[in-house]
């Protein structure tokens, strides 16, 4: 089930990165913020057959696997990746309390992990900064 991030801030956050897009992917119900057709986001509520994310609102997104640990260990809220590679990919309940500038740094952090898989003169074409 979708949890329909549009006209939240969170979205606007997202869509606001140079080249990134939205859509929405109807077989699993996800909201889908993808650059270049890579996912660095998605939005998903799974249902109770999931176990531990079943109803949850989460936010998933790419992270280094040293800096999920420690965010695992701060944070609760902070799971796993749900259905994705859980050693590069956490899952953020959104109604678990994490702050607005930790999910904001996070989905910033997620953004730069994908688009540095790009090559720079891909970047450039999407109008994405080179670091």
């Amino acid at each position: 089930m979708s949890i329909h991030l549009a006209g939240s801030w969170l979205d606007a956050y997202l869509l606001e990165k140079p080249a990134a897009a939205w859509d929405f992917q109807p077989v699993w119900a996800w909201d889908r913020y993808r650059v270049d057709g890579r996912l660095f986001a998605a939005a998903c509520l799974p249902d109770a057959k999931y176990g531990g994310y079943g109803g949850k609102r989460l936010l998933t997104l790419k992270c280094d696997p040293g800096r999920a640990a420690l965010l695992r260990a701060e944070f609760p809220a902070v799971l796993p990746g749900f259905y994705c590679d859980k050693r590069c990919w956490i899952s953020v309940d959104l109604d678990g309390g994490v702050p607005d500038d930790v999910l904001r740094d996070l989905c910033d952090d997620s953004y730069r992990l994908v688009t540095a898989k790009l090559s720079q003169a891909r970047r450039r074409a999407l109008g994405i900064p080179i670091l």
